[in-house]
């Protein structure tokens, strides 16, 4: 067991839990805003299938560049095309002794995120409309800079200075200073885990080219709702009791 020794000059400690004298009145801000999505990210997954390894690799590799060309083509529209997968599989023949191919699957995942939604709509049926290619989303979301962010935390620590003046003057007291204002679970961090994300609008596949350009689709934004909280404690008069 250590104790703690005062040093000679140092202020003194100050009171955790406040003082008859300078109480103490902890609160949390809160806030819930909307706001409309900045960008949207759809996946697009292409296919091919064949007796023949070397074929089924071709197809998949003409598909792709197909799907690649189709979403490079929208410019800046799209802010971030990446591969998140490749694979080609053989499958074998259920009977039989020996390791018999019956065929070979391959796949290949792309992603894109978009922000011009009167593009993503057209993009999307015409990734769609693409041979032996499926399509996923589109997940609306906030930049990780996005302003939205930094309001709803403004809106928080507002309403945290509010809830506190609402405290102090049911006592017939004011607030004096801020002690202390931390993130919510700043103090004991927990483990976060991130939720996977939730397809909100459409999907779509084709296993064949068609005849027509299909129309582009009508997509609606999901508005994006942020979430800030604080903790803040503060320092008031002496109540008049």
């Amino acid at each position: 067991m250590t104790t703690d020794v005062p040093v000679p000059g140092a202020p003194p400690a100050a009171a955790p839990f406040g003082t008859p004298e300078a109480p103490r009145v902890a609160v949390r801000g809160e806030a819930r805003l909307e706001f409309d999505p900045e960008i949207a990210r759809i996946s697009v997954s292409v296919k091919a299938r064949g007796t023949d390894r070397r074929s089924a690799l071709e197809d998949l590799t003409r598909r792709n560049s197909a799907a690649l060309e189709l979403i490079k083509s929208y410019g800046d529209a799209v802010e971030k095309l990446e591969t998140g997968a490749f694979s080609i599989t053989p499958e074998l023949t259920r009977h039989g002794r020996g390791e018999r191919v019956r065929t070979y699957h391959g796949h290949v995942h792309l992603g894109a995120t978009l922000s011009d939604f009167t593009a993503l709509g057209e993009l999307t049926t015409r990734l769609a409309d693409l041979e032996l290619s499926s399509v996923g989303g589109p997940w609306w979301a906030l930049r990780p800079d996005s302003p939205a962010h930094g309001e709803a935390r403004r809106r928080a620590v507002l309403e945290a200075v509010k809830r506190a003046r609402e405290y102090a003057g049911a006592l017939g007291a004011r607030l004096t200073a801020l002690v202390e204002l931390a993130d919510l679970g700043a103090e004991a961090p927990t483990a976060y885990s991130a939720a996977l994300p939730v397809p909100s609008g459409t999907r779509a596949g084709s296993f064949a080219g068609a005849a027509e350009a299909a129309p582009a689709l009508d997509l609606e934004p999901r508005r994006q709702t942020v979430y800030a909280q604080v903790n803040a404690r503060f320092t008031i008069t002496p109540p008049e009791l």
